[in-house]
């Protein structure tokens, strides 16, 4: 039906009433948060969370989860087992109505569970309806039941199929690839939320497994000492105040609902770092945005600490108490309360927003920590004498900071003189570039669009903010510059609000001292302006390396790689190859299928196997007689010995892992009396090998003989020329690719004109960005605390552990 204007009627059939599951399937993002891989992994979780669930009642003591090669993902536990008797009002069996029903649960019900992750009853469901196929086998008195359902749809009745004399859950799932852009389950994530679920239920006896049949991977994590283990993890690399890693647990009764208990365990730890480490769970949920249980820790933390330096005499008088800031200085703490009816923002669980939980946090904290410090002086001194040390930096950053407005205000416009601004006044369609040098500075100005576009030049290297307090920091210019141009502030007193551009982009040379820049660069932005880090507005600009430009075409080119297969495809242009020995001939896209082969050899040749390992690529493919090459067909170093076989190559593997003696001497580190320049290392053809075997069989596959080099014939047209080998062949390609061809190569920004530095790197249409995303920030934590740290030696470890693994090395 159409209206008077011809558009579609709005009536009663316009509305779409959506039954069951179909809901699910139509919107899944409001049940999951996105359908990329985050939505995927939220899957595992939903699963995942029933089985701690069990174990947070006190009836489950494992769960397992495994990752098997077909896609699918099996999740077990030891717990009481669904329930598989006929729900009274539905008629139906209850793991039916569990997994067939939006808001259909045990976590309703306060006798089935006092405290639970999974609440809002749509969980597994959401999993049964996302999932091309899913199978649950319930393991309860003495019998298996199993059921099987598609897409939300039961295929199968809740049938019998065994005996038992355990109990439990098994639910197996595939993600449906019609949902999900993605449906590769990544290992570490998963790894990551279950380590961090084996901390939070450490103490309660919880053993977590994860199996991964892709790969062969299989870990436990199961920690007694539970947040103490937590906390000990995340400041590994950093060096303590106190030996203690202080542990508090109190159950409390609710207020407002008697006979409702609320669990708050907290452990903590002073570190001489600048930075405070605080995560937050509830009912082993990663709260994210923090929330009530959050502000009642700070809160209980600076009052205990405020009541104790007092009545130790630690501070002169009242004007000189530290913040709560100050008191947070290089603390490292985890704060997991239990709720037994929590209320999270969302379903993805972001926030907790009991207003109760604050004040019951705060006053276990208040009186647990306060008798701590009691029974534990030494510690209270040192944490208190920390914590005045950085209110006096914070009161020399507070001066840095009116110092910089005031120069600010005298500025003209309030921004700094070196920026130069664009015109919209739309934040969402600006952004800045934080450009390496006043040389790359000027291009980048005249080359901009000046609508949208804003350039802030800074010299050199900035300071490391990781070694340097707030004070110290504040008072170095460019970060000065920064801080004006993107007008939000930084730390506590970030207000996103104030941004004034939608992208922050990173742009630096595409050289070592480039890389280090846009180190220091990415260490300040995630110590001080984190929030920006996680809204997705931090980039990094993608500069050329190279310019090839052949007759009037030009294209800019990002590193060899990408270089050498551009050749070949300009040499495979009006070119003939054809192969003596097969009498097969390439032409055209047959001939450029071969020529990226070939580029794939090439850069196997090259790049994959360093100069330590005195293994020629070509030995290895004369060596190939028609079959898979072995990935033991490597040569050590010093020595004209191959490992022709398999026992060999595994007995080198478990020599380097220490496990058995053998006649190589392998260098593990300093400790191992070797020295690296000498040491017989096994070439890095073993780490490619699966991709040397795929290029030579695609070569194969091509119609290619590669048997003893291979005889070819290349024709440009112009000439011919005999060819022995692949290798050769695409040397040659290449050779004639570079024939007429001007390659421009790049030192830095500041060697671009104008025009070639908006074409390449700075045009919305053509530039390649990568943005900056924080996906695990314990480990982005560690990393910077390694190596941008105080930590000489963790850095030396690191850079002696991943030495031989380094592909672009600048000396």
């Amino acid at each position: 039906m159409t209206d008077k204007k011809g558009n579609p009627k709005y009536g009663a059939s316009s509305i779409t009433v959506l039954e069951g599951l179909e809901a699910v399937r139509v919107r899944p993002a409001m049940y999951i948060g996105d359908t990329d891989s985050r939505g995927l992994h939220h899957l595992i979780w939903e699963v995942m969370d029933n089985s701690v669930d069990e174990a947070l009642a006190g009836y489950a003591t494992f769960c397992r989860v495994t990752l098997h090669e077909d896609g699918t993902i099996e999740v077990e536990d030891d717990g009481r087992g669904i329930p598989v008797e006929m729900h009274e009002t539905e008629g139906k069996p209850a793991v039916e109505v569990v997994l067939t029903k939006l808001h259909a649960g045990g976590k309703f019900n306060d006798d089935a569970y006092k405290v639970s992750g999974g609440l809002h009853g749509v969980g597994v469901s959401c999993v049964n309806a996302l999932s091309v196929m899913l199978r649950v086998l319930v393991y309860k008195d003495g019998q298996i039941y199993q059921m099987e359902f598609s897409r939300g749809g039961k295929t199968q009745d809740l049938t019998v199929v065994g005996e038992t004399d355990r109990s439990g859950t098994t639910v197996i799932f595939k993600p449906d690839p019609t949902i999900f852009s993605t449906v590769e389950i990544d290992y570490e994530i998963v790894e990551k939320r279950m380590r961090e679920t084996a901390y939070l239920m450490g103490t309660r006896g919880l053993r977590l497994e994860l199996v991964d049949n892709r790969s062969g991977a299989n870990e436990v994590f199961q920690f007694p000492d539970g947040l103490r283990t937590f906390v000990q993890h995340i400041n590994k690399n950093k060096e303590p105040i106190h030996d203690d890693i202080i542990h508090l647990v109190k159950s409390v009764e609710s207020v407002e609902d008697p006979g409702k208990e609320y669990e708050v365990e907290v452990a903590l730890q002073y570190t001489n770092a600048y930075q405070e480490t605080i995560h937050t769970f509830a009912n082993n949920i990663n709260t994210h945005g923090g929330g009530k249980h959050l502000e009642g820790f700070r809160a209980g933390l600076t009052r205990t600490l405020n009541n104790y330096a007092k009545k130790e005499k630690l501070v002169k008088d009242q004007t000189q108490l530290p913040s709560g800031d100050d008191f947070r200085e290089g603390l490292t703490a985890i704060v997991s309360l239990k709720v037994p009816d929590p209320q999270f923002e969302g379903q993805t669980k972001d926030k907790l927003g009991n207003s109760e939980a604050k004040g019951i946090t705060e006053s276990v904290v208040g009186d647990l920590f306060g008798t701590y410090l009691e029974e534990n002086p030494g510690v209270g001194k040192a944490v208190i004498g920390k914590a005045v040390v950085a209110k006096q930096a914070r009161e020399a950053a507070r001066k840095a900071r009116e110092l910089m407005r005031r120069k600010s205000a005298l500025a003209s416009g309030n921004l700094p003189g070196k920026l130069a601004d664009c015109q919209s006044k739309v934040r969402d369609e600006t952004e800045i570039f934080i450009v390496e040098g006043d040389s790359a500075g000027g291009p980048a100005k005249m080359g901009r669009d000046r609508k949208i576009q804003a350039i802030l030049p800074i010299k050199g290297k900035i300071l490391n903010v990781e070694k340097a307090r707030l004070d110290k920091m504040l008072s170095h210019q460019e970060i000065q510059l920064i801080i004006s141009a993107l007008g939000c502030g930084i730390a506590d007193e970030f207000d996103a609000d104030k941004l004034r551009y939608g992208k922050i982009i990173i742009m630096t040379d595409a050289d070592v001292d480039g890389s280090h820049i846009r180190t220091l660069l990415l260490t300040f932005f995630f110590r001080q302006m984190l929030d920006l880090v996680e809204a997705g507005c931090l980039y990094i600009a993608q500069p050329p390396l190279y310019k090839v430009t052949k007759g009037k075409h030009s294209r800019y080119l990002v590193d060899d790689r990408a270089l050498r297969e551009y050749l070949l495809e300009l040499g495979v242009v009006g070119t003939k190859v054809k192969d003596l020995e097969a009498d097969k001939q390439w032409e055209g896209t047959e001939l450029r299928a071969l020529a990226d082969i070939l580029a794939e050899l090439g850069n196997l040749a090259s790049s994959s196997i360093p100069v330590w390992s005195d293994l020629s690529f070509d030995e290895i493919v004369e060596r190939y007689d028609g079959q898979s090459v072995p990935s033991y067909w490597a040569r050590a170093q010093g020595t004209d010995h191959f490992f022709d076989t398999k026992a060999e190559y595994e007995n080198f593997l478990a020599l380097q892992a220490g496990m058995v003696n053998g006649p190589l001497k392998v260098y593990t580190g300093p400790e191992s009396g070797v020295d690296v320049n000498e040491a017989h290392v096994l070439g890095s053809l073993i780490a490619h090998s699966q991709e040397t075997q795929e290029t030579l069989a695609a070569l194969e596959a091509q119609g290619m003989i590669i048997r003893g080099g291979g005889k070819f014939q290349l024709d440009t047209g112009k000439e011919v020329v005999d060819c022995r080998g692949p290798l050769e062949l695409g040397r040659k390609l290449q050779s004639q690719a570079q024939s007429g061809v001007d390659i421009q190569r790049y030192k830095g920004l500041g060697e671009m004109n104008a025009d070639q530095l908006w074409e390449s790197t700075m045009d919305p249409e053509t530039r390649t960005l990568y943005r900056v995303t924080l996906e695990d920030a314990f480990a982005a934590d560690q990393i910077f605390t390694v190596l941008m740290g105080d930590g000489v030696e963790v850095r030396r470890e690191y850079i002696e552990q991943y030495a031989l693994e380094v592909t672009n090395l600048d000396v």
